[in-house]
């Protein structure tokens, strides 16, 4: 019965030993790969506040739906078009959250921001909604095709009267700012200046509707 205890517990240490090298060489092989790893630039969208003046609105509350985007629009990336047809994305950056919800947090910020509603927010927010804004985002990224490089933001916004379901206007918005600067910061300040134009025309269109 010794001899057999001997052989098994042989057998063990030689199983542990073997089971030992592979996750050292596991280990190692995960500890490279994390040396190799290059963070991303993280990039915010800024809240436009414009300035607007006007009548209270008091007795209004709007909500901010979720932007709808095609795909290549509908994440972290950040677009480069790199012809009329070819996009690629901007290397070692990205946005701190996908672009529709950006987008959304930022119209929502504008809109608060002008102290003219009664009440802004998302969906689940528990307003008293009179007004849905609707937008698509059909342009988000740089032109670097053209010469200068443009950064080009273009929304299409919808003002929805949420008592009836009609339509009270529609709206594409659009605006074009030049790069300044080389590397990735000098696009998205560009994105960002143009994104507070488009933003602050659709703040102030809004409001001269509703």
């Amino acid at each position: 019965m010794s001899k057999f205890r001997a052989i098994g517990t042989g057998l063990h240490l030689e199983k542990f030993r073997k089971s030992g090298r592979i996750a050292g060489a596991v280990l190692l092989a995960a500890m490279v790969a994390s040396c190799g790893t290059v963070p991303l630039d993280t990039f915010d969208l800024i809240a436009s506040n414009p300035p607007i003046s006007g009548k209270s609105r008091k007795n209004i509350q709007i909500l901010i739906a979720a932007p709808a985007a095609l795909k290549a629009f509908d994440g972290e990336n950040i677009v480069i078009n790199t012809s009329a047809a070819e996009i690629e994305y901007l290397k070692g950056a990205q946005w701190g959250d996908r672009l529709p919800t950006l987008v959304q947090s930022r119209l929502v910020q504008a809109f608060d921001n002008t102290g003219l509603l009664g009440g802004v927010g998302r969906p689940g927010d528990g307003l008293a909604i009179n007004y849905q804004i609707i937008t698509d985002i059909r342009t988000f990224g740089v032109d670097a095709f053209t010469s200068p490089q443009m950064a080009v933001v273009e929304i299409a916004t919808k003002i929805l009267n949420d008592k009836n379901g009609e339509v009270r206007s529609t709206r594409v918005f659009k605006a074009s700012v030049p790069v300044s600067g080389a590397g990735n910061t000098a696009y998205v300040q560009a994105l960002n200046a143009a994104f507070d134009k488009v933003t602050g025309d659709i703040v102030s269109w809004t409001l001269s509707v509703i």
